[in-house]
């Protein structure tokens, strides 16, 4: 299913790129997306396996009718296809390859305590020089990390905490033992 995903999200995406327009269909296909799973009711709608595809493109183009073009004639090929309970995966990648084309690297930094802005602003900085890429930031507070970082920059984990420390050094004491 993956596999599925990720070849329309590609042709979308390159669909979108080329009627220079992609922004739009990225945000669009979003929104269509989220309404999707924030309403039972359009979700037994479009997955039903009871409805003809018909009845499904008419409730489309009612839904959507200010829609890119490119967006209308995206989903109604799903519907066509049978394959609108991808839309959720496919939003996935062409968020990913969305991400990828405008260099967005995201991450997210932990602290034990609220970081200052300008910390968090050094932080950000240095992962940008050192990848080359526009860093989309955010940051929560975990106590239960007792001290120090814990850095995700894309899949990559660098945990600089107190706690990883003490698990780290406690492994290693009964290794020992």
């Amino acid at each position: 299913m993956e596999e599925i995903a990720t070849v329309y999200a590609r042709s979308l995406f390159e669909a979108a790129q080329d009627a220079g327009n992609l922004d739009e269909v990225r945000e669009q296909v979003g929104q269509v997306a989220e309404a999707i799973s924030d309403d039972h009711d359009l979700q037994v709608f479009f997955f039903s396996p009871y409805l003809t595809s018909e009845d499904k493109k008419e409730g489309l183009r009612k839904a959507i009718s200010d829609a890119e073009p490119i967006v209308r004639n995206f989903l109604e090929l799903l519907v066509e296809n049978q394959r609108m309970p991808e839309l959720f995966r496919i939003r996935r990648e062409l968020d990913r390859l969305w991400e990828q084309e405008h260099k967005l690297l995201p991450v997210q930094i932990t602290s034990a305590v609220e970081l200052d802005d300008e910390v968090k602003a050094q932080i950000i900085d240095r992962i940008a020089q050192q990848t080359g890429r526009t860093v989309e930031s955010s940051s929560s507070v975990d106590p239960d990390i007792l001290g120090g970082l814990v850095v995700r920059v894309g899949n990559t984990v660098l945990d600089a905490s107190i706690r990883h420390r003490l698990d780290q050094l406690r492994k290693q004491v009964a290794r020992s033992a």
